[in-house]
C-alpha cells in the first residue's frame, strides 16, 4: 500500500475527517477505505490546489478536466468489488491518475487510457514515483476501450457518454462488472452493469445521479 510520510501541510486530522465522511455517507468495503486512507491524493493535484487534496469535492487538473470527488472515486471501487475480487481492470480516462492508483492497490492488473496525452504523462510519472508497477497505460481513445487486453473482469469509466459503448460490453469477461456513469450533461446517472455469465445479457442497476465530464472520441497531443 502507498505510503503517506511526508505530506506536507496536510494533516492526519484532514484525512481522518475525509475517511469519517465516506463511512457517513455509505462507504462500507474496509480495504477500500484503508487505500482511500493510504493514497496521496495532492501528489495528483497541481501545487496550488494540494492544500485542498483532502476536501470531498472534484477539483480542476487543466484541458477541462477534473480529479473526482473522493467519495465518488470511493463509490465506484466499492461498487467494481461487490461482485468478488477481481484480477484485470480497465479504466477509461486516466485524468490525473488518482482513480488508477486507488484500483492497483485493490487489484492485480490495471489497464488505463487517456485521450489528452500530457495528462497521461503526468500520470505515469506518478504511477512512478509512488512504484505503481501493476498500471499499464496507453494513449488511447476510451470510447473503444482496449480491446487487445480483453476481456477485463471488470471496467471503470471516469468521462459519461450518452449511452452505454458496446465496444466496453464486448470486453467484459464473465460475470465481469461495468461501472459507469451514463447520460448528456444536464443528467447523468451512475450505472452498474454485470455480464450474466458468458451470455451476451446484462443486468443493469442505476446507483445515483452523478456528474462528470463528457467522454469524447478522439485523442489529443
Amino acid at each position: 500500500m502507498v505510503d503517506l510520510d511526508g505530506v506536507g501541510m496536510t494533516s492526519k486530522r484532514t484525512r481522518e475527517r475525509l475517511i469519517q465522511r465516506l463511512k457517513d455517507n455509505g462507504i462500507t468495503d474496509q480495504k477500500v477505505i484503508n487505500v482511500m486512507r493510504a493514497t496521496p491524493r495532492h501528489l495528483f493535484l497541481d501545487e496550488a490546489l494540494s492544500h485542498r487534496a483532502y476536501e470531498d469535492t472534484a477539483l480542476p487538473i487543466s484541458y477541462g478536466q477534473t480529479i473526482s470527488q473522493p467519495y465518488i472515486v470511493a463509490l465506484m471501487t466499492q461498487l467494481l468489488l461487490s461482485h468478488g475480487p477481481l484480477k484485470k481492470v480497465l479504466e477509461i480516462g486516466t485524468g490525473s491518475g488518482y482513480q488508477a492508483a486507488i484500483l492497483s492497490q485493490l487489484v492485480d492488473e490495471v489497464y488505463t487510457v487517456e485521450r489528452i496525452k500530457p495528462l497521461l504523462i503526468r500520470a505515469k510519472e506518478r504511477f512512478r514515483r509512488l512504484e505503481l508497477d501493476n498500471i499499464t497505460s496507453a494513449h488511447n481513445d476510451g470510447g473503444v476501450g482496449w480491446p487487445e487486453h480483453a476481456p477485463y473482469d471488470g471496467i471503470i469509466s471516469t468521462a459519461a457518454p450518452e449511452g452505454v459503448p458496446e465496444d466496453l460490453l464486448y470486453q467484459l469477461a464473465p460475470d465481469g462488472v461495468l461501472v459507469i456513469p451514463v447520460g448528456s450533461e444536464n443528467h447523468q446517472e451512475l450505472r452498474l452493469i454485470n455480464r450474466v455469465g458468458d451470455s451476451q445479457n446484462y443486468e443493469e442497476e442505476v446507483v445515483e445521479r452523478v456528474r462528470f465530464v463528457p467522454l469524447l472520441s478522439g485523442v489529443t497531443r
